[in-house]
């Protein structure tokens, strides 16, 4: 039996995260004293279902950022302050969609190179939202960002066997099977 601290780990997400995923009943879980304990086996089911693929926006969006971890790592504080005054910049135009997400990007960012390499990098539900609200814009260079986008339509119509489209189809995807075995 796991906790919910573990799960979330686990998940890549808030221990608040998984409370709510418990108390809205999609993760079933059961009290010991005061504290939920979760099976192991509940948490491979939720991976199955919320992490079994990614769309065709989503996959591409990730193609971009584990692009973008290498300058993070070369240029740590170059790529962090840029993504602070994006976000920055972002939230002072006005209040929109967006805001919770830039909101937790600061968050993130405030968690140092190796929080944000993990969201970079991860498949997890938080990590893909984060992703598709990036404060990273102008971060990655041109020649790169057109290198890898060239890269990823070739894979997508090679390992999806899909033309060159818009759609966003779910890609096939083991999400968070290292994580879950490793614990």
């Amino acid at each position: 039996m796991l906790s919910t601290g573990h799960v979330a780990r686990l998940l890549g997400t808030s221990r608040q995260h998984v409370v709510d995923l418990c108390t809205r009943g999609e993760l079933p879980f059961v009290w010991v004293g005061r504290h939920r304990r979760i099976r192991r086996s509940s948490v491979e089911k939720l991976l199955e279902r919320d992490l079994g693929g990614l769309t065709r926006d989503q996959e591409r969006s990730l193609w971009l950022h584990r692009a973008l971890l290498s300058h993070l790592m070369t240029e740590p504080d170059q790529v962090l302050s840029r993504a602070r005054e994006n976000a920055d910049r972002l939230l002072q135009q006005r209040p929109s969609m967006m805001t919770h997400w830039l909101k937790e990007w600061l968050r993130v960012l405030d968690g140092g190179v190796d929080e944000v390499a993990e969201v970079l990098t991860s498949r997890s539900p938080r990590a893909v939202d984060l992703r598709q609200n990036s404060p990273f814009a102008g971060a990655l260079p041109q020649e790169t960002r057109s290198q890898v986008l060239a890269a990823f339509i070739r894979h997508w119509r090679d390992f999806h066997g899909v033309a060159h489209d818009r759609t966003s189809e779910p890609a096939s995807a083991s999400v968070g099977r290292e994580r879950l075995a490793n614990a």
